[in-house]
Parts: structure tokens; sequence; C-alpha cells
């Protein structure tokens, strides 16, 4: 029983692949190369899924055009240079740090870093203004409060 437990989580852990039998080459190193770049491609449709995991329609036309510029002889770059220029740095899984892509790679952490350095600043200023003794009332606002204080 624990065996088949074992199995079956084994199985929903790896990695689902949608690449169909009719997709597949008949070279393996051919398969090989498309399979590494479908993992470098993101499927325009779904959130965060490559084009190998994608069930979607516009992903098996991303992964029979791959294959076809694989099979045309194209090496791996001429293939992502091709797909990038038709549909964007959108489709890449990890995009290139060139360009604007620097700006949004370092604002997060640019920005996480002003806003501790924004609190640190904000808390230190209120321990300082905390040593400092509140002025007393003056003869008049303590009249006018104990006046108040009797009604």
């Amino acid at each position: 029983m624990m065996k088949r437990l074992i199995l079956i989580f084994a199985l929903l852990a790896t990695p689902v692949f949608a690449v169909q039998p009719d997709e597949i080459l008949d070279d393996p190193a051919l398969e090989t190369r498309a399979r590494a770049l479908g993992q470098e491609l993101k499927c325009v449709v779904c959130q965060g899924e490559s084009i190998d995991e994608s069930n979607a329609g516009i992903a098996r036309d991303l992964r029979l055009l791959v294959r076809e510029r694989l099979v045309k002889g194209e090496t791996d770059q001429d293939v992502l240079d091709f797909v990038v220029a038709r549909y964007g740095e959108y489709v890449l899984m990890r995009p290139t740090w060139t360009g604007s892509n620097i700006i949004l790679y370092v604002a997060g952490p640019v920005m996480l870093l002003l806003a501790l350095l924004a609190g640190l600043l904000f808390f230190r200023r209120r321990a300082l203004a905390g040593d400092v003794a509140p002025d007393a009332l003056s003869k008049d606002e303590q009249d006018r409060l104990a006046e108040l204080m009797k009604e």
C-alpha cells in the first residue's frame, strides 16, 4: 500500500509535458534540443508555463514552429531570435539583462533598500524626539486646565 502511495506522489510530482506524440521528431538529438527550447519559451496564453507544459493551441503551434526551424538546420539561438522577433521578449522564461529589463530587475531591490532606509530614519528621528521633555504648561494654561477639570 505504501509503495503505491509513493508511486502516485512521484508521478504527480514529475513535470507534465504537453508534447503530443505527433510532434516528436524522429532524430533524438533534434528532439532533445526542441525540448530544451520548449522549456525556455513561455506560452503567450498561459501565465508562467513553458510551451512544453502548456496544452494551449498557441503553445502547440510554437512547439511545431520550433521543431520545424530545427529541422531546417537553424541553431538554438536562431530559433529563439525568430520567436522573440515575432512575439517579443514576453515569450522568454528568463528575459535578458539588457535595455529596459535592467530597470525591472533592479527596481525591486532598490525600492526595498529605500523603504528600509526611510523606516530606519523615521524610527531614529522618533527615538531622538522622544528624549526631549515636553514643554511645561504656562501659568494661564495651568489655570485653564484646572478650571476645565472642575467642571
